[in-house]
């Protein structure tokens, strides 16, 4: 990976940047962005409605306004376009869910001192599970994310003759509705855990889809997935598990596949050096922090894994995604 060249300036600048991220996340968790999408008003009419301090309220609508999310005329304030599109939940396009997600996290990345002495996860929440705000956080945040990514994914993979899809881990169903959006003749199963099921429906109802795709319960690590399909699409599951759990992932995915079955894993890739690109890199340490065993994974290791569970015709898909995210494609053997 090439080296990055720093100044002083540089350094001091990025070690404060939680400041303007703190900033964000604390305009996302209060809602102060729906509120100024909707109506322009003053820091003490504002702290009204949402009970809140008034001086506090103040700083932090200045400071938005220093970041650019706000805008000040006055002692009036209102939303920018942009915060109105992205951070009002009044929006279609709102992404607040993945900042309320980030914002889970950053207690845990306080400790990542801990983390690289034990080698264990420290996270102090289970946000997959346990807590209901930060369950509803992960599961949208992963839609929010899947929807600026599946519609670039979805043309360039041919499932021409394939007819069921099988969206393994698929939590909201983000990407078996864009599948299913492309290949009008292509039908959908969503396998995940319980806890996923009232988001999934939620949003395949959301785009007219609960005829075509359906939702399954399962633990696809503790038994075996029901049913036969066309194509599977791992995305995002294996830097959970560590080798061992990935073996087993990608066994219960080509064990659903039938002959000539196309087997699609996404993943923040590493190269095969593991020093980049950097958001792999820092998404492994997020791994360490939240998972026993789960990492981010090098191009080679991901193929290598492939080919072990006995797929055929192992290659990279040639498609530039954000963060470093690439797409393995593996096909059963006929």
């Amino acid at each position: 990976m090439e080296n990055k060249t720093w100044t002083v300036p540089d350094l001091l600048q990025f070690s404060g940047g939680y400041w303007s991220i703190c900033t964000l996340h604390a305009g996302v968790k209060l809602d102060v962005f729906t509120h100024l999408a909707e109506v322009e008003t003053t820091a003490p009419e504002l702290a009204a409605c949402l009970h809140l301090d008034p001086r506090g309220l103040a700083m932090l609508l200045n400071a938005l306004t220093a970041m650019g999310l706000t805008e000040k005329r006055g002692n009036i304030y209102s939303s920018t376009p942009f915060a109105a599109k992205h951070l009002s939940k009044s929006s279609p396009d709102y992404l607040g869910h993945i900042i309320m997600h980030h914002h889970h996290l950053m207690e845990s990345w306080g400790h990542l001192d801990e983390a690289v002495l034990s080698g264990k996860p420290i996270r102090r929440r289970d946000s997959h599970a346990s807590d209901a705000e930060a369950r509803e956080s992960f599961e949208m945040g992963m839609f929010n994310l899947a929807m600026q990514v599946a519609p670039r994914i979805v043309p360039h993979i041919d499932l021409s003759g394939r007819r069921r899809l099988l969206d393994l881990g698929g939590g909201p169903g983000t990407y078996a509705i864009h599948f299913c959006l492309h290949n009008p003749e292509l039908t959908a199963v969503v396998v995940d855990l319980p806890t996923t099921r009232p988001f999934a429906e939620k949003t395949i109802a959301r785009f007219g889809l609960s005829e075509r795709i359906a939702f399954a319960d399962g633990d696809f690590i503790a038994r075996e997935i029901e049913g036969r399909y066309d194509v599977a699409w791992l995305s995002h599951i294996l830097h959970g598990e560590g080798p061992e759990g990935c073996a087993v992932t990608l066994k219960r995915g080509v064990a659903a596949l039938g002959p000539g079955g196309l087997l699609l894993v996404q993943e923040f890739i590493l190269d095969d050096t593991k020093d980049g690109p950097p958001f792999p890199a820092l998404f492994s340490l997020n791994m360490l922090l939240g998972t026993p065993h789960g990492q981010a994974y090098a191009e080679g290791e991901l193929k290598e894994m492939l080919a072990a569970a006995g797929l055929i015709d192992v290659r990279r898909i040639p498609l530039e995604l954000p963060n470093g995210a690439g797409i393995i494609a593996g096909t059963v053997r006929s």
